[in-house]
């Protein structure tokens, strides 16, 4: 019994070393790969099981310094390895930079298993991994970003990175609805989402077709996508190409407002998905009808779209967040549901995102039930629905609006059939 008890203590460490050795053989396999790389699986795996040997060492001797003496080791030894074997005239276009800093990470991830986060240090593994693997792909992004590009990541950084951890997380103002932390992080998400969309749309352009333009233009946009190829539908030869985008970028809109649910106020996410799935459904229908119908013909690249991170564009989102928020707020208090329901049809005119997360904040908070959240929202995605088809109409002309009026109308139709049949 204590030989078995004994045995059973010797041996509690090992699941630490399997996944220690796990990562190595995974971050290995890809570096095995590479020709110039002067380690692979065996050498990965190896350092690997060492930062794990080396933080129980350390922990059961009482001597930290033995952690940063291990780390010295390896990258000296990478170090020479890659002096001892450079021959005269090789390429010095790779020095070997990224496998030695691949091995210290190797290293690491092998003690901070030992330190007890091992969930921790296997996504770190798969982050490295598709770090090393997706070198020409990244190599090439960042060849196709401008300096404007590269500006807005840096301001949305900023945004995100610098402002949001000063900001104190705590209400204030009047029924407690202000809060500078959630406001900016509002204010973050909605960059963050368009960002994505911004920078997509820079590196693929038009080349991928014309659903993809609409795709990334509903990311960046789905307004100013409307606008800009209803300008393009004046001339007869883009019009069906101008209903397919602007019908596309529009279909984003209801799964953009799910994804913002998802993470903003999950427990509202099972009434919000049947109205906007319905949404969703009832305007892709439309939408697919005058795909189908579309004949080749050349695609043009959409024109450029304000950068979605500036600091201006942020501040006005972060006032008009605030603003609705506020309103909102009072408008329930004063009027009830019915307050917060003009609230919703008059910011939905010009965004549907502010009128959306102030709901979703208000939700969480306690001052509105589940059917009155969504009724807003969906009052706020009918809104915008109708001033976008206002704008088709009024940009592109008759022939446009006549394309895009029925999925789009199908759309809020579908939402509203929809709530109609929600519980109360």
């Amino acid at each position: 019994m204590n030989i078995g008890f004994l045995e059973a203590t010797s041996l509690a460490p090992l699941p630490a070393f399997l996944t220690s050795l796990s990562l190595g053989l995974l971050i290995g396999l890809e570096r095995e790969r590479n020709p110039a790389s002067k380690a692979g699986l065996r050498t990965f795996a190896l350092v690997a099981l060492l930062g794990t040997l080396t933080g129980l060492i350390a922990e059961r001797t009482g001597s930290p310094w033995i952690l940063a003496a291990g780390l010295g080791l390896v990258g000296a030894m990478m170090i020479a390895a890659y002096a001892r074997d450079k021959r005269p005239g090789e390429d010095t276009a790779d020095p070997g930079t990224t496998s030695v800093a691949a091995v210290c990470v190797c290293y690491g991830l092998g003690v901070l298993i030992w330190l007890g986060y091992p969930t921790l240090a296997i996504m770190l593994g798969v982050i490295t991994t598709m770090l090393l693997y997706f070198k020409p792909e990244l190599h090439g992004m960042s060849q196709s970003l401008t300096r404007q590009d590269l500006l807005s990541i840096l301001q949305f950084a900023a945004l995100s990175l610098v402002i949001l951890p000063v900001l104190p997380d705590q209400n204030f103002g009047p029924y407690h609805a202000l809060n500078p932390y959630r406001i900016w992080l509002m204010v973050v998400l909605i960059s963050g989402i368009s960002l994505a969309g911004y920078v997509a749309l820079r590196i693929a352009g038009g080349r991928h077709g014309v659903l993809l333009l609409g795709l990334l233009g509903g990311m960046v946009s789905s307004t100013a996508t409307s606008m800009v190829y209803s300008r393009h539908a004046r001339d007869p030869g883009m019009l069906q190409v101008a209903a397919v985008v602007i019908l596309t970028a529009n279909l984003v809109v209801p799964a953009r407002l799910a994804v913002l649910a998802g993470v903003v106020s999950p427990a509202l996410l099972p009434q919000m998905l049947p109205v906007l799935a319905a949404a969703l459904a009832c305007g892709a229908v439309g939408t697919l009808y005058w795909w189908h119908k579309l004949s080749r013909q050349p695609v043009l690249e959409l024109p450029e779209i304000r950068n979605p991170t500036e600091i201006r564009t942020a501040l006005g989102f972060g006032l008009l967040f605030g603003v609705v928020l506020f309103c909102s707020a009072w408008l329930s208090d004063a009027a009830g549901s019915r307050g917060l329901y003009a609230v919703a049809l008059v910011s939905g005119l010009t965004d549907v995102d502010a009128i959306t997360l102030s709901t979703l904040r208000l939700y969480d908070l306690g001052k509105l039930q589940a059917l009155q959240a969504v009724s807003a929202i969906v009052l706020a995605l009918v809104s915008n629905i109708v001033f976008k088809l206002g704008l088709v109409l009024t940009v592109g002309g008759a022939a446009l609006a006549r394309r895009c009026a029925p999925p789009m109308l199908a759309a809020a139709a579908g939402a509203g059939v929809v709530l109609a049949f929600l519980p109360g």
